[in-house]
């Protein structure tokens, strides 16, 4: 007698997941990063429109961690346009430029996750951690003082 097929729906050992724990529809199947990606923006479209037309040509973007370059804290070069603490980076800023090749790149602004999840002791208070680095970066780039951007920090 053959033995019915069935599709596989777990591991060779029978042990792996059969599907997803939570369905697409419930907040809590979004990824903690992805959450953060709109926390960000969430901020960003929170400025004062008078600066839309300045946040719309700045590039946003969030990265896990900070690439390190050095291996003792000794070593760190503190470079300008970089938000730390700790000698740990949490935003960095990279203003525009035209390249070698006459490419315009766009002023870009870098958020890093995890250094800001892990000073960050509540939802709330993330939320004001990424909020002060957003506009003391945009404050940076603009050449102005970050009350001017947001009256309330």
């Amino acid at each position: 007698m053959p033995t019915p097929s069935f599709p596989r729906t777990r591991d060779r050992r029978g042990r792996g997941i059969r599907g997803p724990l939570f369905p697409q529809t419930v907040p809590v199947y979004r990824s903690r990063a992805e959450l953060f990606d709109d926390l960000v923006l969430d901020i960003v479209e929170q400025i004062d429109p008078k600066w839309r037309d300045v946040i719309e040509a700045v590039e946003f973007a969030v990265e896990d961690v900070p690439r390190v370059t050095h291996q003792h804290p000794e070593d760190v070069i503190h470079q300008p346009n970089v938000i730390e603490d700790a000698s740990v980076p949490l935003s960095k800023l990279a203003p525009g430029h035209v390249d070698g090749l006459g490419r315009e790149h766009a002023p870009r602004i870098v958020i890093y996750r995890r250094p800001l999840e892990v000073r960050g002791r509540s939802v709330a208070d993330l939320r004001d951690l990424v909020h002060e680095i957003v506009v003391e970066q945009l404050s940076n780039l603009l050449g102005v003082s970050p009350s001017d951007i947001d009256p309330d920090l």
